[in-house]
């Protein structure tokens, strides 16, 4: 499959077209900042994957209601976007929300965490190797 095939082109079209939809045409007060992270669309362009976030989720039910706002007002986006190309068809729209950006820190701090111990484990099986030394680790002059 070529690097930039036409799924990869409609995906970007859709993400685009969509976020502008959202940005200028949206009025539910639920929906506020949203971004359009991602897109991945169907090997037949029959759907396409929306993944989005928003700055005003902030609980697991906002992020419900506004996914659920969203996919409600598929048919609405697909219209949409249906009078600014020129497909035979427009792919359904399904929204998902995005975790990766909040995993993305969780992750991080883990990381770090487990770097952490790492060095903190090193540096006391060096401290413990030197004491078992037959001079008591102190340089080898007794």
């Amino acid at each position: 499959m070529r690097p930039f095939g036409r799924d990869l082109r409609i995906a970007d079209f859709i993400r685009d077209e969509v976020a502008a939809i959202i940005q200028m045409q949206i009025r539910d007060p639920r929906v506020g900042m949203v971004s359009v992270n991602e897109v991945t669309v169907s090997r037949d362009l029959s759907y396409a994957d929306l993944y989005v976030t928003s700055l005003d989720a902030q609980t697991d039910e906002d992020k419900e209601q506004l996914i659920g706002v969203l996919n409600k007002a598929g048919g609405f986006f697909r219209s949409e976007l249906s009078k600014r190309h020129s497909m035979r068809t427009t792919p359904r729209l399904r929204f998902h929300y995005d975790e990766t950006a909040e995993r993305g820190p969780r992750m991080e701090a883990l990381i770090d965490s487990a770097v952490r111990s790492d060095q903190h484990h090193a540096e006391s099986a060096a401290g413990v190797s030197e004491s078992d030394a037959p001079d008591g680790g102190e340089g080898g002059r007794g």
